[in-house]
């Protein structure tokens, strides 16, 4: 890699506030705001607002929308066009 031209790569702590989960891993984030983590050091922190811990899709809470019902009720109300 050429020297100076990136920035520096260091851990950082992201934290999801809504669903209280926080990690730590390594990223070129920077932040004004510090937290202190579980091995006693002191490490800037990046608020985010949706995680795996709280996207519905990794929770489980995802809905799914009935399109092939809305697609029934539809051609029952208007009538199925011929396709030519």
């Amino acid at each position: 890699m050429k020297q100076g031209i990136h920035p520096p790569y260091r851990l950082v702590v992201f934290r999801d506030r809504a669903a209280d989960f926080a990690f730590l891993t390594r990223s070129t984030m920077t932040s004004d705001k510090t937290v202190e983590w579980e091995d006693g050091n002191t490490y800037p922190v990046v608020d985010v607002e949706i995680s795996s811990a709280s996207h519905p899709f990794y929770t489980g809470t995802q809905r799914v929308l009935d399109t092939a019902g809305r697609v029934e009720r539809f051609e029952r109300r208007y009538g199925k066009r011929g396709g030519g």
